[in-house]
């Protein structure tokens, strides 16, 4: 679900000690079984079109952009602010092809990624096919490993029922009930607040193999 950059907090001094720093300069491609989540390209603004523009996709997120111009715009953005450290936006691409079919992003929330909250969106011909699943994975194993997050949330309309059982099918716990936070076509509904915290994570990962390889480009 894309996010406003009005809402992005300004750049601030690079953390210490992460994974890999280089992220800032571009995205590492994350690759998972199908699925391989790669930073935007330009070229991708007519496909995200098609896949994130109808109604079925849109109808409990922020609304997306409308046409292609507006996707290149919003790609550019997602460069200058991976480039000042403050957000990673991957293209979700799916079966050996390289044509996004989807978007995840985490925004940092505290300085230095301390905290994050993650968004994505997909074009529903995916839903139920296990891309999210694997998806999500990849991008909370980069915000935890990566980023260093101790912490990471996101937030899903209640009457979203896909959106919520996606959320807990990765382990994030519903702390609360954020009421009349989310205007939507001039009405304003209740989100559910979700989190995953480090040490889960970490639980997580030593229970089971890492889903991917990290290929940096």
């Amino acid at each position: 679900m894309p996010h406003r950059p009005e809402l992005v907090p300004q750049p601030v001094a690079a953390p210490a000690e992460r994974e890999n720093s280089d992220w800032r300069r571009r995205l590492p491609v994350l690759s998972g079984q199908r699925v391989v989540l790669r930073e935007l390209r330009p070229a991708d603004a007519p496909s995200l079109l098609a896949w994130l523009a109808p109604e079925e996709v849109t109808r409990f997120i922020s609304p997306p952009p409308t046409t292609i111009e507006g996707f290149e715009h919003f790609i550019a953005w997602t460069h200058q602010r991976r480039s000042v450290g403050t957000h990673a936006c991957f293209a979700v691409t799916v079966d050996g092809s390289d044509t996004a079919v989807g978007i995840f992003q985490l925004r940092e929330t505290e300085p230095g990624f301390g905290a994050a909250e993650w968004g994505f969106a997909l074009g529903s011909a995916f839903w139920g096919t296990g891309v999210f699943e694997t998806g999500a994975e990849l991008v909370l194993d980069f915000g935890f490993g990566t980023l260093g997050a101790h912490r990471i949330e996101a937030r899903a309309v209640l009457d979203n029922g896909r959106g919520n059982g996606a959320l807990r099918k990765t382990g994030a716990v519903m702390e609360g009930v954020l009421r009349k936070s989310f205007l939507r076509n001039g009405e304003y509904l209740d989100q559910g607040l979700y989190a995953i915290v480090a040490d889960d994570w970490r639980a997580r990962r030593e229970a089971g193999p890492k889903p991917y390889r990290r290929d940096v480009h």
